[in-house]
């Protein structure tokens, strides 16, 4: 028997794997490629060295590198197929990645641009996927990425990857996966070149420090030089930390001036001026890549944009105006895929009146549409239009729609009622459109439904044991959203797959786009989409197109494959919402101008005063006092995220509090709970209202809903829900501690509804019934209700009466835009009796009321939308 190189001899057996050589050595462990007995396959063998097994710490970096590198599922991510122990000895099988490493690629004087476009863009997309799963690499450089014979990327030893920490953790310690500096003059660390300044100087690492990291490797490919090699350690990272490598455009000129912003945008010092997403780091390259040629031949001259330095990606409107010309960029902002072999897509308007589309699909023929929409302020019609007329005739009043067959037969909601934001339900029906005989109902309480291709099955979501639920066929489980709900159910072209939106906080339209098969397996294709609405099959059935935004609320046309890979189809000015796509290609969108509005009433003023702050207000407490309104930012003006706003009601400029999504103000207006998004879940934090420090308070486990506060100021009151389960409530003291689980699963309290005593809560309950909670301890009670559709909205302040507002019509829909102004009232939760109070709002209607006990001040908010239907041809 030979030996290997050094290391376990070759011949040797590793559990199934017979030892074939040595590869090398990365982070802690050494690396063999072996064969494995049972499937007759070679692998790479990562078997941690003897002097480091029995060290518990390697031991258990080891086992996180697995755990890690196992959970991310990506063409440009090496595969994982097995962590095992043998001897004592832990290994990872993984996959066998022939080829070169990008270090052995490079090269004097830089590579290829086309080249090197392709591998940086591939690289990106690996890192985007790992960082949307909370993923941070700390450790890449070109020694950690292959490249096979054909030009495929695969990232490469994620043996110092950490999940990622909210920065808001209170006493985190330096970043543990910093590797030690050497003492001694002259020794160079290869890795230490490639770290990202806050990394150097011993802070904690994020995803953006993968960024620099990447920057780094970019502007080695581009040049053949590293950025910040220097004499010796100290001094490389002196470099990292104050000093600039040499501009690109003197050291490669020819390297175009778009990839030139993007490198430097990734070099930058401050975390916060490279990207605020990885996933449109690699929109950026890959938009280069597609208009090489254009962007080549335009010149330096051609670029207009001044260099950006701002937290939104402007590369690819900057590449649009030399590559597409004034015309395509008015027609689609300067930012869509625009294929090689044809024109750019054409977008052709077929409504012009004043309200908002509901859904929209094609009929067989492909040539006439059939959509819901409510116009000038009326309930909502079905209509049908042939494309290229402008007129529509209505088909059937006061009716959801939910899909077309492709038999021609339509798919009703009938009774549709919008019971949360973004939630309707109604009794799903079916007619056959061509016939006129009237719907047979199939079902009540469907939420959403599409057919099955042979138009005799349905994949329905509804409301089951507390959770969302996804069957396919109706009856069969496929997937339950736990604390969540799930919108777009879209069946694949060959009826084996489920491709759907899930949106794991309720009222919130922030999601993921995931796809699950018949057998329930879920696969999440894309994750943290700020703003995700719109869904369907691309025309070959191979990927799914869908509308979404990764910051604000302006939802492009993105299209995804099943292996996760991404590319975006058209961005426009305002949001987009995906209707339907044909299988010919051709595709019907909602182009959506929103904007939402806060109004209020102050205390001892007769006239309502609007206190809107940005573009998108919605209350969500207001002070015992009246005078002050909590509300959150939701649009474009919020930045990526949410933002907190605090505001007086006598309309002083409002003060913004800090991210995530506003929640309740305590009892002495001293903090404002808010749920705020990082990697790995919400967290529930708590700002202070004048000065004072943030505090992030445990929910480790918990998938945060909603939160208020109790009145008598003992902490606050959060709905929440484990993964995979529903919803309950829980108490959580403001001064730490795990939340006390207060109600079985199925239970959510209602915003602003626990009684002035702090003894009772109005929830609702399982099968959708409003219920009085006792908060220590009894028996629930139902609320009566004398009117259906009542939503409370704060108690009185002799603690036997809610203010209630009640849907004027069932005009509501799921784009959440009520019409119509909103009555109010009074209900006696004895006898469930209601009592006129006001009528709020007009056209526009009202959402989201809150009244002081006392009912001298109040606030509510209202959507102002308009949608416009288009169909486009010549995506691609």
């Amino acid at each position: 028997m030979s030996a290997a190189e050094e290391g376990r001899p070759v011949g040797s057996r590793l559990g199934p794997y017979e030892i074939l050589g040595r590869i090398g050595a990365g982070g802690m462990g050494e690396v063999y490629r072996a064969r494995d007995s049972r499937l007759a396959r070679d692998v790479a063998l990562k078997v941690l060295s003897d002097q480091f097994a029995a060290d518990r710490q390697r031991l258990q970096r080891f086992d996180r590198e697995a755990r890690v590198v196992s959970a991310l599922n990506h063409p440009n991510i090496v595969t994982v197929f097995e962590i095992g122990q043998s001897e004592s000895m832990p290994f990872i099988a993984m996959e066998l990645v022939e080829g070169q490493s990008l270090r052995q690629l490079l090269r004097a004087g830089g590579m290829p641009v086309r080249k090197l476009l392709d591998l940086a863009t591939q690289i990106a997309e690996g890192l985007a996927r790992a960082h949307e799963a909370g993923v941070v690499h700390r450790d890449l450089k070109p020694d950690n990425i292959m490249v096979t014979p054909g030009g495929g990327v695969k990232i490469l030893d994620f043996g110092l990857a950490k999940l990622t920490r909210s920065f808001l953790e209170r006493g985190a310690e330096p970043d543990d996966g910093t590797l030690p500096l050497p003492t001694e003059p002259g020794v160079l660390i290869g890795t230490v070149r490639y770290m990202a300044p806050e990394q150097a100087s011993g802070q904690p690492s994020e995803f953006r420090s993968d960024q620099f990291s990447l920057g780094s490797v970019l502007y080695e490919m581009a040049t053949g030089e590293a950025a910040f090699r220097r004499e010796n350690t100290v001094d490389t990272l002196s470099a990292i930390l104050h000093e600039e490598p040499f501009p690109l455009g003197q050291v490669a000129p020819k390297v175009p001036t778009p990839l030139r912003w993007i490198i430097e945008r990734c070099l930058a010092k401050d975390p916060a001026d490279r990207y605020a997403a990885t996933r449109d780091l690699a929109h950026d390259l890959s938009a280069i890549r597609a208009h090489l040629s254009e962007i080549s031949g335009a010149g330096e001259a051609g670029f207009l944009i001044p260099h950006p330095r701002g937290r939104r990606s402007w590369i690819w409107p900057a590449v649009a105006i030399v590559a597409i010309a004034g015309a395509c960029l008015v027609a689609l902002s300067g930012s869509v895929r625009v294929p090689t072999t044809a024109g750019p897509p054409v977008f052709r308007q077929l409504t012009f009146r004043t309200g908002f589309v509901g859904s929209a699909y094609f009929a067989p023929d492909d040539a006439t549409v059939i959509y819901n929409a409510s116009w000038e302020g009326r309930p909502l019609e079905i209509f049908v239009q042939r494309v290229g007329s402008s007129e529509s005739r209505s088909f059937r009043p006061s009716t959801g729609l939910f899909e077309v067959s492709r038999t021609g037969e339509l798919a009703l909601s009938l009774n549709n009622r919008n019971f949360q934001p973004w939630i309707d339900s109604g009794t799903l029906a079916r007619m056959e459109m061509a016939s006129g005989a009237a719907p047979r109902e199939v079902m009540e309480d469907v939420e959403w439904a599409s057919w099955s291709p042979d138009g005799r099955e349905f994949a329905i979501v509804r409301e089951s044991a507390g959770q969302n639920t996804l069957e396919y066929p109706i009856g069969t489980v496929l997937y339950r959203a736990g604390g969540g709900f799930i919108t777009h159910p879209r069946v694949s072209r060959d009826g084996e797959r489920v491709a759907f939106l899930e949106h794991p906080i309720r009222a919130d339209d922030a999601g993921n786009v995931a796809v699950v098969d018949r057998s329930g397996r879920k696969t999440d294709l894309v994750s943290g989409l700020v703003s995700a609405f719109g869904l369907g099959w691309s025309p070959n059935g191979k990927e799914i197109w869908f509308t979404g935004s990764a910051t604000g609320s302006n939802r492009a046309l993105e299209a995804v494959d099943l292996s996760g890979r991404r590319r975006v189809l058209a961005r426009v000015f305002g949001s987009m919402k995906l209707d339907d796509v044909s299988p010919s290609g051709r595709v019907l969108l909602t182009h959506d101008q929103r904007r939402e509005h806060l109004v209020g009433l102050a205390p001892g003023e007769t006239k309502e005063r609007e206190l809107s702050w940005l573009d998108y207000s919605l209350g969500r407490a207001i002070s015992a006092d009246g005078r002050r309104v909590l509300s959150v930012e939701g649009g474009e003006g919020a930045g990526p995220t949410y933002a907190v706003f605090l505001r007086d009601t006598d309309g002083s400029p409002a003060v913004r509090l800090g991210d995530g999504d506003a929640q309740a103000l305590s009892p002495d207006g001293r903090w404002a709970a808010a749920i705020v998004q990082r990697p790995g879940g919400p967290k529930l934090v708590v700002y202070p209202t004048g000065a004072g420090k943030e505090r992030v308070l445990p929910t480790d486990g918990l998938e945060v809903q909603r939160v208020d506060w109790v009145p008598d100021g003992s902490g606050l009151l959060v709905n929440a829900n484990e993964h995979g389960h529903a919803n309950r409530m829980y108490l959580q003291s403001i001064d730490g501690g795990p939340p006390r689980p207060l109600s079985p699963e199925g239970y959510g309290a209602l915003r602003g509804c626990i009684s002035p005593d702090s003894t009772r809560v109005v929830a609702d309950g399982p099968e959708g019934k409003e219920m009085l909670f006792p908060l220590h301890g009894g028996e629930p009670v139902a609320l009566p209700v004398s009117q259906p559709g009542g939503a409370p909205g704060g108690w009185t302040s002799d603690g036997q009466h809610l203010y209630v507002s009640l849907p004027p019509s069932p005009t509501a829909n799921s784009t959440n835009v009520p019409t119509g102004s909103r009555r109010v009232g009074i209900m006696d939760v004895r006898t469930g009796e209601i009592v006129p109070w006001k009528t709020l709002g007009g056209d526009d209607g009202a959402n989201a009321v809150h009244v002081t006990p006392d009912g001298r001040a109040y606030v509510y908010s209202y959507v102002h939308s308009q949608g416009d239907l288009y169909l486009v041809e010549g995506l691609r």
